[in-house]
Protein backbone atom coordinates (compact mmCIF):
# COMPACT_ATOMS: atom_id res chain seq x y z
CA UNK A 1 0.00 0.00 0.00
CA UNK A 2 1.06 3.40 -0.83
CA UNK A 3 2.58 5.81 1.84
CA UNK A 4 0.67 8.41 3.08
CA UNK A 5 3.26 11.11 1.03
CA UNK A 6 2.58 8.93 -2.08
CA UNK A 7 0.50 11.54 -4.51
CA UNK A 8 -0.83 11.75 -8.04
CA UNK A 9 -2.42 14.67 -9.45
CA UNK A 10 -3.30 16.34 -12.67
CA UNK A 11 -2.50 19.63 -14.05
CA UNK A 12 -2.14 21.43 -17.65
CA UNK A 13 1.56 22.16 -18.72
CA UNK A 14 1.46 25.51 -18.09
CA UNK A 15 -0.17 25.44 -14.65
CA UNK A 16 2.06 26.99 -12.27
CA UNK A 17 4.20 24.60 -10.77
CA UNK A 18 3.72 23.51 -6.62
CA UNK A 19 6.71 21.83 -4.21
CA UNK A 20 4.32 18.90 -3.51
CA UNK A 21 3.69 18.42 -7.49
CA UNK A 22 6.92 15.89 -7.52
CA UNK A 23 7.57 14.65 -11.07
CA UNK A 24 6.00 16.71 -13.48
CA UNK A 25 5.14 14.67 -16.37
CA UNK A 26 4.17 15.30 -19.57
CA UNK A 27 1.45 12.62 -21.24
CA UNK A 28 0.01 14.66 -24.73
CA UNK A 29 0.52 12.47 -27.89
CA UNK A 30 2.16 15.67 -29.08
CA UNK A 31 4.62 18.01 -27.49
CA UNK A 32 3.87 21.48 -26.86
CA UNK A 33 4.74 23.72 -29.75
CA UNK A 34 6.69 26.92 -29.14
CA UNK A 35 7.96 25.88 -25.89
CA UNK A 36 11.65 25.68 -25.82
CA UNK A 37 13.65 22.95 -23.92
CA UNK A 38 15.06 24.84 -21.21
CA UNK A 39 11.45 26.52 -20.44
CA UNK A 40 9.80 22.83 -20.17
CA UNK A 41 8.09 22.81 -16.50
CA UNK A 42 7.86 18.82 -16.84
CA UNK A 43 10.87 16.16 -16.10
CA UNK A 44 9.71 13.64 -18.48
CA UNK A 45 7.65 13.20 -21.45
CA UNK A 46 5.62 10.01 -22.35
CA UNK A 47 3.69 10.74 -25.41
CA UNK A 48 2.39 6.90 -25.24
CA UNK A 49 0.17 7.96 -22.47
CA UNK A 50 -2.03 10.51 -24.33
CA UNK A 51 -4.30 9.06 -26.86
CA UNK A 52 -3.24 8.16 -30.26
CA UNK A 53 -3.58 10.68 -33.59
CA UNK A 54 -6.05 9.26 -34.71
CA UNK A 55 -8.21 9.32 -31.35
CA UNK A 56 -7.06 12.90 -30.47
CA UNK A 57 -7.92 13.66 -34.24
CA UNK A 58 -11.41 12.01 -33.91
CA UNK A 59 -11.72 14.36 -30.61
CA UNK A 60 -11.42 17.11 -31.68
CA UNK A 61 -13.58 16.91 -34.51
CA UNK A 62 -10.19 17.04 -37.25
CA UNK A 63 -12.21 14.62 -39.58
CA UNK A 64 -15.98 15.15 -38.94
CA UNK A 65 -17.96 15.76 -36.41
CA UNK A 66 -15.90 15.58 -32.85
CA UNK A 67 -16.51 11.70 -31.10
CA UNK A 68 -18.67 12.26 -27.68
CA UNK A 69 -17.17 11.95 -24.19
CA UNK A 70 -18.10 8.45 -23.66
CA UNK A 71 -16.79 7.50 -27.15
CA UNK A 72 -13.36 9.21 -26.35
CA UNK A 73 -13.24 7.13 -23.07
CA UNK A 74 -13.72 3.93 -24.42
CA UNK A 75 -11.56 3.86 -26.55
CA UNK A 76 -8.62 5.91 -24.71
CA UNK A 77 -9.34 3.27 -22.42
CA UNK A 78 -9.00 0.60 -24.74
CA UNK A 79 -5.44 2.29 -26.34
CA UNK A 80 -3.34 1.95 -22.35
CA UNK A 81 -4.50 -1.63 -22.66
CA UNK A 82 -1.65 -2.39 -25.32
CA UNK A 83 1.82 -3.29 -23.96
CA UNK A 84 3.64 -0.01 -23.91
CA UNK A 85 1.15 1.85 -22.30
CA UNK A 86 0.34 -0.69 -19.53
CA UNK A 87 4.23 -0.97 -19.12
CA UNK A 88 4.24 2.57 -18.20
CA UNK A 89 1.26 2.42 -15.82
CA UNK A 90 2.71 -0.43 -14.51
CA UNK A 91 5.97 1.66 -14.20
CA UNK A 92 3.87 4.94 -12.26
CA UNK A 93 2.46 2.69 -9.91
CA UNK A 94 5.20 1.60 -8.68
CA UNK A 95 6.35 4.76 -8.50
CA UNK A 96 3.09 5.48 -6.41
CA UNK A 97 3.54 2.72 -4.12
CA UNK A 98 6.90 3.52 -3.49
CA UNK A 99 5.52 7.26 -2.02
CA UNK A 100 6.75 9.79 -5.10
CA UNK A 101 4.24 12.43 -5.52
CA UNK A 102 3.43 12.39 -9.36
CA UNK A 103 1.59 15.13 -11.37
CA UNK A 104 0.31 14.15 -14.99
CA UNK A 105 0.53 17.01 -17.17
CA UNK A 106 -1.95 17.64 -20.38
CA UNK A 107 -2.38 20.06 -23.22
CA UNK A 108 -2.65 23.72 -22.20
CA UNK A 109 -5.78 23.72 -23.69
CA UNK A 110 -7.25 20.81 -22.26
CA UNK A 111 -9.54 23.27 -19.17
CA UNK A 112 -11.57 20.66 -17.88
CA UNK A 113 -10.01 17.86 -16.34
CA UNK A 114 -13.54 15.84 -16.10
CA UNK A 115 -13.14 15.70 -19.93
CA UNK A 116 -9.30 15.20 -19.84
CA UNK A 117 -7.47 11.77 -20.53
CA UNK A 118 -4.85 13.11 -17.79
CA UNK A 119 -7.77 11.87 -15.45
CA UNK A 120 -8.90 8.75 -17.00
CA UNK A 121 -5.16 8.26 -16.40
CA UNK A 122 -4.72 9.21 -13.34
CA UNK A 123 -7.47 6.50 -12.16
CA UNK A 124 -5.56 3.71 -13.74
CA UNK A 125 -2.36 4.19 -12.29
CA UNK A 126 -4.08 4.72 -8.99
CA UNK A 127 -6.15 0.68 -9.40
CA UNK A 128 -2.11 -0.36 -10.71
CA UNK A 129 -0.86 1.01 -7.30
CA UNK A 130 -3.36 0.09 -4.93
CA UNK A 131 -4.31 3.07 -3.68
CA UNK A 132 -7.15 6.08 -3.32
CA UNK A 133 -4.58 8.78 -4.33
CA UNK A 134 -3.33 9.91 -0.84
Amino acid sequence: MPSRAARIETKRWNDPRDELDGLRLLVCRYRPRGVRKDAETWELWWPSLGPSRELHAEYYGKRGAPLAWSEFRERYLAEMKGPEAKHAIARLGARVRRGEAITLLCSSACVDPARCHRTLLRELVLRTAGSDGG
